[in-house]
């Protein structure tokens, strides 16, 4: 029993923070889109990874003459983390190099989500890659370093 509620008050604690739907691992952010953005992509370039692409889907929208809250995606990577994955199972490179996209949903709160990588083993059929503790507590580290204030 004490047990059981022990692991309620955890979960509880947990998903007030990050929630994980269908693969994506989401963070709460305090901060606004930009900065939470402008943190990740800062905090992603000194741990040493690549940042290949920045993309504001808003303005893409607005090009359109269309209006979407504030999404970007980031587009980044390290080939000491990836290559590990991709020697377990070459098919982790269609999911490479690392995605991560802040949104603002409509109540105003900014969110911080990126594929979570067990769900990636899971659709490769590597969930024993050796590779996979050591990606899955870096792409962690660094969402939650960008969402901290």
């Amino acid at each position: 029993m004490i047990f059981r509620n022990l692991l309620a008050v955890v979960f509880c604690v947990a998903t007030v923070n990050a929630v994980a739907s269908d693969g994506l691992v989401a963070l709460k952010s305090s901060l606004s889109a930009r900065d939470t953005m402008d943190k990740l992509e800062a905090v992603a370039k000194q741990r040493g990874m690549t940042v290949f692409a920045r993309v504001d889907h808003a303005a893409g929208a607005a090009k359109v003459g269309k209006t979407l809250r504030p999404t970007e995606v980031l587009v980044f990577g390290n080939p000491q983390g990836g290559t590990p994955l991709m020697e377990c199972a070459q098919a982790f490179g269609i999911d490479l190099p690392q995605k991560a996209l802040v949104w603002e949903d409509e109540k105003g709160q900014v969110w911080l989500g990126y594929n979570d990588p067990a769900h990636l083993a899971r659709r490769h059929a590597a969930e024993q890659c050796p590779a996979l503790g050591a990606a899955a507590k870096g792409l962690a580290g660094l969402a939650e370093a960008a969402v901290a204030r």
